[in-house]
């Protein structure tokens, strides 16, 4: 009996207008939920003169008003403790996870048991996709306290993978784990997955011999989207890499790679995407970069209606050749990181493609943003491998001439520090230093 090509073919392969047609009844059910039992929908959707029988098509939800991270967490302050967006008693809700935020105080994500099981049957559905498959061991290294991806190692072993539960642990208990039990698979972040290959090797472990890690997923940056970041992260453990996207404020990873590994298909049979302009909030199309816009369809804990996500992205307008229909797109980097340099938008991944692909350097980068004259400028920072042996002039003039040729602007310096010198990072690596609110500070921050 030949193996299945997808979890779920039906859905995953279902024609446009059949998708169309799905998500459109969902979304005025879910409309419909949101107005009966959240007060603080009804009260939005009335503030903006809409309900939930205007939406006759899907475009007419851009009709009805935004949420972001600060209303989800000014709500849940005022009505303590999972707010007035939820839809449904607390004794419905048999899971919450937690992002922290600004104030302190975490951000809960609350699930009924009907959309935690969804949840999980869409990561199962995600690492399938990967390859994934009964016969691999899964070593799954994420944090589990009150992180929203702590249970998606549930989903592995949904499809029968034998499912390690090691958790966030040091790096070199990980790597005992990874040795003594010798697991296919893990996820991590994209900084994280370079310095465990680094870090391995510093204790005479070769992640491409000695391991039997041969698929690695990574969320959290964009690197995994990035060629060179992925090449480089494969040819250090010998193993494929596949990015994913999730966000804590909806369910874990809602899109991933396919075996194709051309952008992440999103599980649009649970929620909507959007791209709108980050300033004016208008709609673009194609493949216009813009801030990706969320509506869950199915979760009835609480209901997104258009969660403004900060993330910047871009979505293909074609189809994939996996097969699949849900729509894919690619993260270029967050809103927050986003600076602009004579008018052009730089993303610290811009700066990432760049420092990966040229020789004699680690990969690794840090970009200093700061005011000069009331203009905005930046620099780059960059390590030299341990065995080149070029001048390091050559190197930084290469960096400078990329960036130049990718984005139509240039730094204004570029350093090239020793290998070791920038910080590593064990989750989510810090690439921008934004010196521009400091004051007192001039170019560099040099006092004045």
């Amino acid at each position: 009996m030949s193996e299945k090509r997808y979890w779920d073919e039906k859905i995953e392969t279902l024609p446009h207008p059949q998708l169309i047609e799905y998500q459109t009844q969902q979304l005025r059910k879910h409309l419909e939920l949101a107005w009966a039992e959240s007060p603080f929908y009804r009260q939005a959707f009335s503030a903006a003169g809409v309900k939930p029988s205007d939406l006759r098509h899907l475009e007419d939800l851009q009709r009805f008003p935004f949420i972001d991270k600060a209303i989800e967490r000014d709500r849940q302050v005022a009505r303590p403790f999972l707010g007035d967006l939820t839809a449904v008693a607390e004794d419905e809700v048999v899971f919450v996870a937690a992002s922290s935020g600004s104030t302190g105080v975490p951000t809960l994500s609350p699930f009924t048991k009907e959309d935690f099981d969804e949840f999980q049957d869409v990561q199962a559905r995600l690492f399938w996709g990967t390859g994934m498959r009964r016969h691999d061991r899964y070593v799954h290294a994420l944090n589990f306290t009150l992180f929203v991806g702590g249970p998606d190692v549930i989903g592995a072993q949904k499809l029968g993978a034998l499912c390690i539960w090691a958790g966030s642990i040091p790096s070199e208990r990980l790597l005992f784990i990874m040795k003594s039990f010798q697991p296919t698979t893990t996820w991590t972040t994209p900084s994280y997955a370079w310095y465990l290959g680094e870090t391995a090797k510093q204790q005479g472990i070769d992640p491409a011999r000695d391991l039997g890690i041969r698929r690695i997923i990574v969320a959290g940056e964009p690197g995994g989207s990035i060629p060179a970041t992925r090449a480089a992260i494969e040819t250090l453990w010998n193993a494929q890499l596949y990015d994913f996207y999730g966000i804590s404020d909806i369910f874990g990873a809602c899109a991933g790679m396919c075996p194709v590994r051309d952008g992440l298909h999103l599980a649009e049979d649970h929620i909507l995407i959007e791209v709108v302009d980050p300033a004016s909030g208008e709609p673009l199309q194609g493949d216009a970069p813009g801030e990706m816009v969320l509506t869950t369809l199915r979760k009835r804990a609480r209901p997104m209606i258009r969660f403004r996500t900060g993330d910047i992205v871009q979505r293909y307008p074609d189809g994939c050749s996996c097969g699949r229909t849900h729509v894919r797109f690619k993260v270029l980097g967050r809103r927050d990181d986003m600076f602009i340099v004579s008018g052009v938008n730089v993303f610290p991944s811009d700066i990432e493609y760049v420092a990966r692909n040229v020789p004699g350097l680690t990969g690794e980068y840090r970009v200093v943003v700061y005011t000069e004259n009331h203009l905005t400028r930046f620099d780059v920072e960059v390590e030299r491998s341990g065995d080149f042996q070029g001048a390091d002039e050559d190197v930084a003039d290469e960096v400078r001439k990329q960036i130049a040729t990718r984005l139509g602007v240039r730094p204004r310096q570029v350093k090239v520090l020793a290998a070791g010198a920038l910080p590593r990072a064990t989750h989510k690596a810090k690439r921008l230093l934004d010196l521009r609110g400091s004051e007192g500070t001039s170019s560099r921050g040099e006092n004045i």
